[in-house]
């Protein structure tokens, strides 16, 4: 990983569908600049199938893809953070932990894919939707000209991605 490289953690509430697809989409595009996480407040211990099989489906890797707990990024001595993105309504409303870094944290709503666990076919659209935006916004996000923007600046910036559909 470069000296340079900063890093991005993705929340949700389970963090089993949204905030893993925003990570593995970010690992994808830009692993030269960025490094992706996600992490959920109250993780359900298990990434959904069906996100996998559409992350695979993109040619994206889904190695190392797991379930966890937002506590993982807040302990001491944790990987230092630039930008904490909440994807769900519940994330962004919670009380977060003290994040390492002091990072520039936004909110970036998509639907949840998982409230459709009794219909497939629909949760595989809200999927292939979620993805679609979060990639559009990635692609938006990786190419902010971060270095030559002041703080206040960046963190409008990327909250601004976050409208974009």
């Amino acid at each position: 990983m470069a000296k340079d490289t900063m890093n991005v953690l993705f929340l949700c509430t389970g963090n089993s569908a949204r905030s893993i697809i925003a990570e593995h989409i970010l690992n994808h595009t830009a692993k030269d600049r960025f490094r992706g996480f996600s992490a959920g407040s109250f993780p359900s211990g298990k990434v959904n199938p069906l996100v996998l099989d559409f992350l695979q489906q993109q040619g994206i890797s889904t190695e190392g893809a797991r379930s966890k707990s937002w506590d993982e990024f807040a302990a001491p001595n944790e990987t230092e953070l630039n930008f904490v993105i909440t994807v769900c309504d519940n994330a962004a409303g919670e009380v977060c932990p003290i994040w390492p870094g002091q990072p520039i944290s936004a909110h970036w709503r998509v639907e949840d894919p998982a409230q459709f666990t009794e219909d497939t076919e629909q949760a595989r659209k809200v999927i292939h939707d979620v993805f679609h935006v979060l990639n559009r916004r990635i692609q938006l996000f990786v190419n902010l000209p971060a270095s030559s923007l002041d703080r206040l600046a960046l963190s409008a910036a990327v909250r601004e991605v976050g409208e974009q559909q």
